[in-house]
């Protein structure tokens, strides 16, 4: 079985007295999730997520590595990965998307997220965020 790693993180920033959190529309399969990407040779997790944040959204972050969840599901048949996702405040809110890989970008407030998100794995790490950022 070939085993893949990833980290990104639920980014977020209050605003007008609302917590909202950045979500990505990926290119490939039109999926609504967090910013994330492949482990390079030599990174930490942190470092992984902070660049693939910047990389896909244009976005500079503050890791709270205290926040650590992990997805693990099978991309396609003999293939397992693992995602790591940590908590990130936003340094600045203009994203610019990443063409090959985001199709959209949009800061949603945190309650609503729940009904944007496509998958349950997201949604259930988006609650235990909300405990701790609110």
């Amino acid at each position: 079985m070939l085993h893949e790693k990833s980290c990104g993180a639920i980014v977020y920033r209050k605003f007008h007295g609302n917590i909202e959190i950045l979500l990505v529309k990926h290119v490939n399969s039109g999926h609504w999730s967090f910013p994330k990407g492949h482990v390079e040779l030599g990174e930490t997790e942190v470092e992984t997520a902070q660049r693939e944040i910047l990389e896909e959204t244009g976005i500079e972050v503050i890791i709270d590595s205290s926040f650590r969840e992990t997805v693990t599901y099978s991309p396609k048949k003999g293939t397992q990965k693992i995602v790591v996702y940590f908590l990130a405040k936003a340094k600045g809110y203009d994203f610019i998307p990443q063409p090959d890989e985001i199709a959209d970008i949009k800061w949603v407030e945190i309650g609503r997220a729940q009904s944007v998100l496509s998958y349950d794995n997201d949604r259930s790490i988006v609650s235990k965020a909300r405990t701790i950022i609110a």
